[in-house]
């Protein structure tokens, strides 16, 4: 499993590897069908601490694979270490050249600014770390995740089915139009 080095601190929020230990809680995101229902690629809810564990375990063999900036982190708030959601960097199908910027938080954590936080210092990181864009694909009807790909800056390219074998929209960032609390 990924050693416990932070990537990312922002003022409310660690960004961190998974372990093993926080299935149960990351159970709390994955195993819930509204959130699970509008990832890409597609995911059933999982049902319990074993599958998460498994997620968990074949998360950290990818990123031990994989060059920076591509990973899977936790995302906790600083004050009390409560697990919020998850934040991803990952090189999307066809041809794994387009990075995607990936987010899934718990429902009852919804509406806190957690995930444009996590999203805003994920996507600067990337940038530092010679990233040129990021891509965030989102069903047609996701309006949540749509609202925050845009307070991120990200811009409207379209719509296509070349990613996850889905039609998504399809939002793109690079580093002049990241906007963050300092900047936008």
């Amino acid at each position: 499993m990924a050693t416990n080095q932070v990537v990312r601190s922002t003022e409310r929020l660690i960004l961190g590897p998974w372990t093993l230990e926080d299935a149960p809680a990351a159970l709390t995101i994955f195993g819930r069908p509204e959130v699970t229902h509008w990832l890409t690629p597609a995911l059933e809810p999982i049902h319990d601490a074993d599958g998460m564990r498994a997620a968990l375990e074949r998360w950290a063999e990818e990123d031990a694979e994989a060059d920076p900036p591509v990973g899977h982190w936790s995302v906790r708030r600083r004050e009390d270490d409560v697990l919020l959601g998850s934040i991803t960097l990952r090189r999307m199908p066809p041809f794994q050249q387009d990075l995607e910027l990936a987010w899934q938080f718990a429902p009852h954590h919804w509406g806190n600014g957690y995930a444009t936080e996590a999203a805003q210092a994920v996507a600067a990181w990337a940038f530092e770390n010679s990233a040129h864009e990021l891509f965030a694909v989102m069903r047609p009807a996701n309006e949540r995740a749509e609202k925050l790909a845009r307070r991120l800056g990200m811009q409207w390219v379209g719509e296509t089915d070349k990613y996850y074998d889905l039609r998504l929209q399809v939002f793109r960032l690079r580093p002049p139009e990241l906007l963050t609390s300092n900047n936008g």
